[in-house]
């Protein structure tokens, strides 16, 4: 974000640190915050379109540690390889590529993918996710009926920062890279999502009801904070 001083010099605030900054302003910010875009690896200012640019500045010194600290524990981002064992929807498999396959498919414990080598990641990926759309409306709808809630839909996303979402319209959107996950923490993801259909927000009640959906939810809760961000290696 650029801002014109009154020498008339212009001032950069995402290039006025040694890490990578994405400053976002808005009139419908009340406060300023700094959060880390695993998926970017870079950290995201949002302030009030009004906020003061020295003030701004001044808050990410405050956090700078905290900053290089979380930007520094990112694991190095990485494809899917040939010959790697992965997790898909609780399930382990063994990549195998072969140029000849058709689409990628499974045999036994393998997961067979076809194409040129440098398609092999986004192949990979399109696979996870078909599946993940698959097992996790199956689950949604299941634990939805449980509760007797209405699903309207489930759609798969790659987004940067959030497992899972729920809208008023009682349509859930999941990250893809929860495929990876053990099962138990799928269940949680899956269980809190639900749980959303029937209380929009984290009161006592939205979490008993997770609990009561998925009795592993604190296990679920702890992987992700452990290990959360491994999953966002995968671009």
């Amino acid at each position: 974000m650029k801002i014109t001083l009154l020498t008339g010099k212009i001032f950069d605030i995402e290039n006025a640190f040694d890490f990578p900054l994405k400053v976002k302003t808005s009139f419908k910010s009340k406060r300023i915050s700094i959060r880390i875009d695993h998926k970017k690896r870079i950290a995201v200012l949002s302030m009030p379109i009004w906020y003061s640019k020295s003030k701004a500045c001044a808050f990410i010194e405050v956090h700078r540690d905290w900053i290089e600290e979380k930007l520094f524990e990112l694991p190095e981002a990485k494809n899917f390889e040939d010959g790697e064992q992965i997790s898909v929807c609780g399930r382990l498999l063994t990549i195998y590529h072969e140029p000849s396959f058709g689409a990628p498919h499974i045999t036994e414990n393998r997961l067979c993918v076809g194409g040129e080598p440098v398609f092999l990641h986004r192949r990979v990926k399109d696979f996870i996710k078909r599946e993940a759309k698959k097992q996790f409306l199956l689950q949604s709808q299941n634990l939805a009926q449980k509760i007797g809630c209405q699903l309207t839909g489930v759609s798969i996303k790659d987004t940067t920062s959030r497992w899972g979402s729920c809208s008023s319209l009682k349509h859930i959107n999941y990250n893809w890279r929860i495929a990876l996950a053990p099962p138990y923490v799928i269940d949680y993801i899956i269980a809190h999502e639900v749980a959303h259909l029937k209380h929009q927000d984290h009161s006592p009640s939205f979490w008993d009801l997770v609990k009561s959906l998925c009795p592993a939810a604190e296990a679920g809760k702890a992987w992700l904070k452990s290990h959360g961000n491994e999953l966002y290696a995968y671009r």
